[in-house]
Order: structure tokens, then sequence, then C-alpha cells
């Protein structure tokens, strides 16, 4: 039998270098797109380039800012291989994108002034993650002014994707918490470990175990999500089984985090703690999510229904021609002029912060008398305050409360009142916050515990309020939109953190009855700082 030998005509396309390569038909052509713009590509991506360079040159320190955590923090370790990750997901749509023309873009400068209003907002408040997502948006606002709607379309996944970069999440980690006690502590009765909970303590067998911020599982949540959103981009066609996938993606950790403390918990029950969580920390950290990752894979293969080389999208259904164009050079001044707005702006503001007295000292309180601190004391952290003063006071029947308070004039990065490893709880502190209580007299109350000099456990009740400009509140997220809006609309730019805290059984009575004696707590904070004037 003679073999066949199969010509393919030259109308295909095929080259002798495309020989072994899996063929994918030429883009169509649609409305607004054309080979056209195969020659403007060059200059398009050349200004692109020096604008983001000189955009992330201007915001360096933010830059610096976020790396450092990428870096340092086992919660945001995932965010180092974001970058690489958008560049592929760009490299694979490179042939549908060189169909679309690039064009200048005004619109694309409002996304930048956007960009620009969230980081001031986030400068004001001293809120890292406001100024890296501004800067985020600003850089991304700059491709869109660079290379118009159509290219922005069809980058829209790489684009959105990239905002994993964003160290955002560990706010996940109190609410974690509490759902890996939830679900412990039925497994531990189940298994006939006899335990309890107070907060996030758990008292099992011979041993007292906290679930940790560490401990919750939100670092592989997090990096799961990011993980599952790229996996649902490319593996899945529909809307219904990418959301089923990035759900389990949430739901599988969080039910895996739950059996590694278990499995922690009774393993110390049977051994000894030292050599459960030796154990726990090598299969936590390299054996254990790395199999639910892959049985969640597993899991998930069969529903794949999306070729890795099926085009990311249509070149001829991206739009027509768009208005308010913009020769690319031009389009990048106005990037850089926008962006560079707001630096400027911010350092108008805090040029206006209102001067502190060089010295400040704690009130007196009807009815209670300053005391020497003894036994085991507890501070709150404000590394950088202006003023810190912390003393304790005494009721002639013996109840005592320890009264701290930092100022801050002119809040910024390093600089703030509210923030990761600031106020009752610092980052190398010895105390555990075991459950929030009801706020007293609006002042956010926790209660906290630490090993005593016996071994056993000292608790403490801790309430905190904030004056900044004309607002008290206990909450620190209140604070800081008020003192952004102390800052921009002019105000003293002074802040104030005041706690109260006890030991013992009547703590909160006793915190209770020395707030009452000590007056409102914003004109004491007031009295604090300007005390001629009050």
């Amino acid at each position: 039998m003679t073999p066949t030998i199969a010509t393919t005509p030259a109308s295909a396309g095929v080259q002798l270098g495309d020989i072994g390569e899996p063929q994918r038909p030429p883009p169509r052509l649609g409305p607004g797109v054309g080979r056209g713009g195969a020659g403007t590509w060059p200059r398009h991506l050349a200004i692109l380039a020096v604008t983001a360079t000189l955009l992330l040159a201007l915001f360096r320190q933010d830059v610096r800012d976020v790396a450092r955590i990428w870096w340092t923090s086992t919660t945001f370790g995932h965010c180092l291989f974001i970058a690489p990750v958008v560049a592929w997901l760009i490299w694979t749509r490179r042939r549908e994108v060189a169909a679309l023309r690039p064009v200048g873009w005004l619109p694309g400068v409002a996304i930048v002034a956007a960009g620009g209003f969230a980081w001031l907002l986030g400068d004001a408040g001293s809120v890292a993650l406001a100024r890296q997502a501004g800067l985020l948006v600003m850089v991304e606002g700059a491709v869109v002014a660079c290379l118009g709607p159509a290219v922005a379309r069809g980058l829209l996944f790489p684009l959105a994707y990239a905002g994993f970069m964003i160290p955002l999440g560990d706010g996940l980690e109190p609410p974690l918490q509490d759902a890996t006690v939830a679900m412990v502590l039925p497994m531990l009765h189940l298994a006939g470990v006899p335990a309890v909970v107070d907060g996030v303590l758990i008292h099992a067998g011979r041993y007292w175990f906290e679930v940790a911020e560490a401990c919750s599982g939100a670092k592989f949540v997090l990096a799961m999500l990011a993980y599952g959103a790229l996996v649902a981009n490319v593996a899945f066609r529909g809307w219904r089984r990418r959301a089923l996938f990035l759900l389990a993606c949430v739901v599988v950790p969080v039910l895996a985090n739950a059996v590694r403390a278990f499995a922690t918990i009774y393993a110390a029950h049977l051994t000894s703690v030292e050599a459960a969580t030796g154990f726990d920390h090598i299969v936590y950290g390299w054996i254990f999510f790395a199999v639910v990752m892959a049985a969640l894979m597993a899991g998930a293969w069969r529903r794949f229904d999306r070729a890795p080389d099926d085009p990311a999208f249509d070149p001829a259904r991206i739009g027509t021609e768009p208005r308010m164009t913009l020769h690319p050079a031009v389009a990048a001044a106005l990037v850089l002029a926008t962006a560079a707005t707001f630096p400027a702006w911010s350092a108008a503001v805090a040029a206006r912060a209102a001067p502190l007295p060089a010295r400040i000292d704690l009130p007196a309180v009807a009815g209670w008398q300053r005391a020497a601190i003894n036994g085991m004391p507890w501070q709150p952290v404000y590394p950088a305050a202006d003023h810190y003063l912390y003393g304790r006071y005494r009721q002639a029947h013996g109840r005592a409360v320890d009264m701290g308070v930092a100022v801050i004039a002119g809040q910024r990065e390093g600089r703030e009142l509210v923030g990761y490893g600031i106020g009752v709880l610092g980052e190398a502190t010895r105390w555990t916050r075991v459950a929030d209580l009801p706020a007293i007299d609006g002042g956010a109350a926790v209660r906290i515990v630490a090993a005593g000099a016996d071994g056993r456990p000292v608790e403490r009740v801790v309430a905190t309020w904030y004056r900044v400009g004309g607002t008290l509140t206990g909450s620190g997220t209140r604070a800081k939109i008020a003192t952004v809006r102390d800052k921009l609309d002019g105000g003293t730019q002074v802040a104030v953190a005041i706690h109260l805290s006890a030991t013992g059984p009547d703590a909160v009575a006793a915190i209770r009855a020395f707030r009452a004696a000590l007056g409102p707590v914003d004109a004491a904070a007031d009295r604090i700082v300007y005390p001629r004037s009050s």
C-alpha cells in the first residue's frame, strides 16, 4: 500500500518554521482593529514603558514598602509570583492583542486621577493598602491611556489579576481564627479529648493551645484564591464553573486548616506539645496543604472545558473605534502630570499640621491617686508617638486602673495611631487577644491574657478610645476616616489614643468607675494635649 503524502496549500499560511507547532487560525479583524496598527505598536509600547517606569520612580517609597511585605510576610509571600503570572497571561494573548490597534486615549487619564485620589486618601489616613491599590490603578490607567480601550479590554483579565499583588486580606485572620476554633472543638470531643474554649484559646488535655493569627489559615486561603482565579480563567469557559471552583478554593482550605489544627492538638494529647508543634510546622508548610491543593485540582480536572491553546478573546468583538484619542506622547505627559499632583497635594496637607506642647502630663482624677506599677505590667505600643504617657491610678479601697495615652501630630506612614503592631498588642508582645468584649462607654474593649511568673494565665481588660479632630471613637476604622477628614479639611491633625485597663473579676466595673471620674473622654483628651487652653 503506497502511503499518501498530503500537501498544504500556500493559502493556509503554514511556514517551515511552524512545523511541529499547533496552528492557531489568524485572529479575525473587526471594527476598530486592523493590521495598520502593527507599525504603531513599538512606539506605543516604548512610551508606556517609560511612563510606567517614571510612575514607579515617583512612588518609589510605596514600591519599596509593598516589595518588603512580599518578601518578609508569610501571609503575602504568594504576591511575589503574581507579576510573572501577569506577564505570562499577556504573552499568551500576544497574537490577539497584536491584531488590535493601540491609540492614546484621554479617559485613561481619568483612571489615573481616580487612582491618585485613592493614593491621597491612603496617604492622609496612613493606610498603606489604599496607597498601594491607588498606585496599581495609576499604572493600569497609564496602560489604558497609552494603548487605548480596545487593548485594555483584550488585557482585562491580566490587568484585573494584577490586583493580587496588593497585600489585601489580613482582616480575614480574626474570623478565620473563630471558625477554626468552632470546628476544632467538636472534633476533639469526638476523638475523646476533653477540651474547653476561651476565645481563641483551647484547653485540651494537659495543654493550652492558642489559635493565633498565623494558625487561622488566612495565608493559604489567600494563596489558594489567587491560584484558583488563575485556574478558573485558564481552564474553564463558563462563569458557573469558575464560581464553583473559586468557592471550593475558599471552603476547602478553611476545612483543611481545621483538620490540621485538630491533628496538632490530638498529636500533642498523645505525645507532647513539643513533638506535635514541630511536626505541625513541617506538615503545614511543606506537605499538608500541597496535598490539599493537589486533591482540589484532581477533583476539578474532569470539569476543565477550555483547551490551553484556545484564544483568550476574539479581536473582532472588542469594540468600535474610540473617541477622544490622543497622541500617545501627549497621553503619557498627562498621565505623569496628573499622578504628580497627588504627592504635591499630600506635602501641602502635611505642612499644615499644628505643633504640640513640649510637655504633657497624665490628668488628675477625682477620687483616684497615682500609684506605683507592680505585678505583671502591660503597656500599649506606640513607638513613633510624639508624646507617650503611662501610669496607674488607685482608689482608696484598692481598685486599680492603668491609663495609657499616646499623642501624634501629623500622622503618616510609620507615625500612625492605628496600624499593625500598634496599640493594645505590639508586634513582639507576650500578651494574646482572647476575645472582644462589649464596648465600655463607647470604647472598644478586649480581653487579653499572658502567662504570669508562676505559669498561670494573667488576664486584663483594655478599653480604647481615639480622639482625631472632632471625632471620638473606639473603632480603628472610624479613626482612620476621621484622620483623612481632619487632614483634607485643614484640621489640627492631632490624634490621641487613650487606653484604660484593669485586671481581676471586676475589671470592667473598675474601668467604668474610672471613666466616670475622668469625665467625657474627648474633653479629657483635649485637656491632656492642651492643658492651658482647656
